[in-house]
């Protein structure tokens, strides 16, 4: 496996050539410029733009972290859904402690943001679950999220029925569906430098304004 040693050893990084990053011309919201870089990040084609990883705590104090999709963003926070019976779901239940992390390598550019996972209300969650295509919502009527899987052909013929049932039943919801929104308490923006020199920007919230920092790289 030595090649594949080599092969990561070897690998390049932080190529660029990357946006600007103006630092003293930011707005006083970390969400304004979130959308300015997303928007950056869209028109450069990154694939799945709206992909972040999501990091939890178990109730053992043990890290955990998958990557899911934003759903939407605005002044409150950002919003990601999954079922209350997932590990992140339970994990939740928890702490609401959670981070957030985007990274855009065509663009080198990085956004780190930490807070609150707060569940939606009972209207809105339904109203996302509904807003899912139909296979998605097959398999979280199926409830068994994270459990052991002892063959493949359970999962498809549990699929099938759930396929069938919504074809009766279209309007059906799961109860353990569920929107968050985290409330940032800190939003840290990266940009990449071919020489490292990289600029990193972040956010504190204080009470109910925002302050900017300049950090180290």
């Amino acid at each position: 496996m030595n090649h594949v040693r080599n092969k990561i050893q070897n690998s390049k990084t932080l190529l660029g050539p990357f946006p600007t990053f103006e630092v003293q011309e930011t707005p006083d919201s970390p969400y304004e410029l979130f959308l300015n870089w997303f928007q950056v990040a869209y028109d450069h084609d990154i694939h799945e733009p709206h992909a972040m990883t999501l990091s939890t705590v178990d109730k053992d104090g043990n890290p955990d972290s998958r990557v899911l999709i934003l759903k939407d963003v605005d002044e409150e926070g950002w919003y990601f859904s999954t079922s209350t019976n997932s590990e992140k779901g339970k994990q939740l239940m928890t702490t609401s402690n959670v981070s957030l992390n985007f990274y855009w390598s065509l663009i080198g550019r990085q956004i780190r943001i930490r807070g609150n996972a707060i569940k939606m209300d009972k209207e809105t969650n339904v109203k996302d679950f509904l807003n899912r295509g139909k296979v998605a919502r097959a398999i979280s009527l199926i409830g068994k999220q994270s459990s052991i899987l002892v063959k493949q052909s359970d999962f498809e013929e549990a699929l099938s029925d759930q396929l069938s049932n919504l074809e009766n039943n279209p309007l059906e919801v799961s109860d353990s569906w569920a929107l968050y929104i985290v409330r940032a308490n800190e939003v840290e923006f990266w940009q990449a430098d071919e020489k490292r020199q990289h600029l990193r920007l972040k956010y504190f919230l204080k009470g109910d304004h925002w302050i900017k920092k300049l950090l180290w790289a």
